[in-house]
């Protein structure tokens, strides 16, 4: 039987205000307060995993033991199957810029073109499947923990579309619109129901209070 969430204060693993801002208010109803991991002044740890699972519970287990509370963290990407699930957990990495006067930053359209340009070097009847996944992981003081992952199909298109997202959310049409928007033209109401993360956030609900 997975463990349960049992009210009182969750640490959310993220230094993102934003991240925590959505993730805080998934999980109101159900009685948590949510304190960030920046706000606590906990260092992000290195993400050495080769799986989004691993990376995961990397940061919710360095966040549980370094304020002895439970803690949440999430690690997401995107797949595409002509590329062998590349980019998969390197997926922010390949937006990576080259430091420049000081200042390191993403270059998102630069990773969606890597992309297109690996796929045209495949040719142009090639599959261009792609999945965008989210694992959320729920880690314990102790070392207990719980895993939760979540899916959305869907298709590359090209040239990039919309300016709603972000990362590759341009370029990749989810199955439930195929043909129609990509993540970056849909709102983003309803981008929050389709998405990676809303299927496994449905996961972890169901599993940690029956909902």
């Amino acid at each position: 039987m997975t463990r349960k969430l049992s009210g009182g204060s969750l640490v959310i693993a993220t230094h993102n205000s934003g991240k925590l801002k959505e993730i805080s208010a998934l999980l109101e109803p159900y009685g948590l307060k949510c304190l960030s991991a920046g706000a606590l002044g906990l260092p992000e740890p290195p993400e050495t995993g080769t799986t989004f699972v691993e990376n995961a519970l990397i940061k919710a287990r360095a966040a549980a033991e370094a304020s002895q509370l439970p803690a949440l963290a999430d690690d997401s990407g995107l797949s595409v199957d002509a590329l062998g699930g590349r980019p998969g957990v390197y997926t922010a990495d390949w937006a990576q810029r080259q430091w420049f006067e000081g200042e390191p930053g993403r270059d998102w359209y630069m990773a969606m073109g890597k992309v297109e340009g690996m796929l045209q070097q495949l040719g142009s009847d090639i599959d261009r499947s792609a999945a965008f996944h989210c694992v959320l992981a729920i880690a314990w003081p102790d070392g207990e923990h719980a895993t939760y992952e979540g899916r959305c199909p869907g298709a590359l298109t090209w040239p990039p579309r919309g300016a709603l997202g972000f990362g590759y959310d341009p370029v990749f049409v989810p199955s439930s619109r195929a043909g129609e928007e990509t993540f970056a033209e849909i709102d983003p109401q309803e981008k929050h129901r389709i998405s990676h993360r809303a299927d496994a956030f449905a996961k972890l609900v169901a599993d940690q209070f029956g909902a």
